[in-house]
């Protein structure tokens, strides 16, 4: 009968029952400390992703004027700063959308960097 289940009614029912042994057990404090390890994990993950496309292209960057270079490392470590600026604080608002035109800038002063040193005229 499981298998046969409308897959969403199938998974919703898991998602039931894990909330519910969370509820029978007490497990609050567990769940909010595996939240906060995912957190950190997802954060260590962008950062090696990061390091590891960089490390694939330094000799390309190296090559650039010193105001590309600073350009596009200072939109990275921006968008660094500003992702964990808001796993630490969780702003909501203003804050929030303060925190999405950053990123947003930041990635745009960076694409547009590298596609002027990419452009070839």
């Amino acid at each position: 009968m499981f298998s046969r289940m409308n897959p969403t009614l199938r998974g919703f029912l898991i998602i039931a029952a894990i909330a519910l042994v969370v509820i029978v057990l007490n497990l609050y404090v567990a769940l909010a400390s595996l939240f906060v390890i995912a957190q950190i994990a997802f954060f260590l993950a962008i950062a090696f992703f990061v390091y590891l496309l960089w490390r694939e292209r330094r000799e390309d960057i190296e090559t650039w004027p010193r105001r590309a270079k600073f350009a596009f490392y200072g939109g990275a470590l921006l968008i660094v700063v500003a992702i964990g600026a808001y796993i630490l604080d969780r702003p909501a608002g203003l804050p929030a959308l303060a925190f999405v035109l950053i990123v947003a800038i930041s990635a745009f002063a960076m694409w547009r960097t590298w596609r002027d040193q990419h452009t070839y005229n």
